[in-house]
């Protein structure tokens, strides 16, 4: 059980609208960078391969290849450095972790795209009265 404080004191640090992906999507990470007094955005764009913790202590990991070499960062979800996290691409994953990804090279590191379903249901025509 947490201590009540410090379950106050997380929740007023939380994000209201956190980020909503899942495991193997391809991801843009935006971070916020401080240069001296100048503040930039940097990309940083791959597959997220884990998720773990809760609440403020929520992470997770994205992977990439830069020159042959696999890169991976991990990112705090709530930090106030993350500007945002925009999803390109679904990963259809039957797995919480996809560490076998790291053994990968080239085309055995894709995914399989996730069928996105129809939230809205399409309306069909109502057959004419008849009288």
């Amino acid at each position: 059980m947490k201590n009540k404080l410090m379950a106050l004191v997380e929740e007023s640090q939380l994000k209201e609208e956190p980020p909503s992906f899942t495991i193997g999507d391809q991801v843009e990470v935006h971070q916020k960078i401080l240069e001296g007094e100048k503040e930039r955005t940097q990309v940083f764009a791959g597959v997220v391969i884990s998720k773990r913790g809760e609440g403020l202590r929520e992470m997770f990991t994205v992977r990439r290849i830069v020159q042959g070499e696999g890169v991976e960062r991990t990112f705090p979800l709530h930090s106030p450095k993350i500007a945002k996290v925009d999803v390109k691409r679904t990963g259809a994953v039957r797995r919480a972790k996809l560490y076998y990804l790291r053994d990968r090279v080239g085309k055995a590191t894709r995914l399989r795209e996730r069928k996105v379903k129809d939230e809205a249901p399409k309306e069909t025509a109502a057959p004419a009265p008849t009288e």
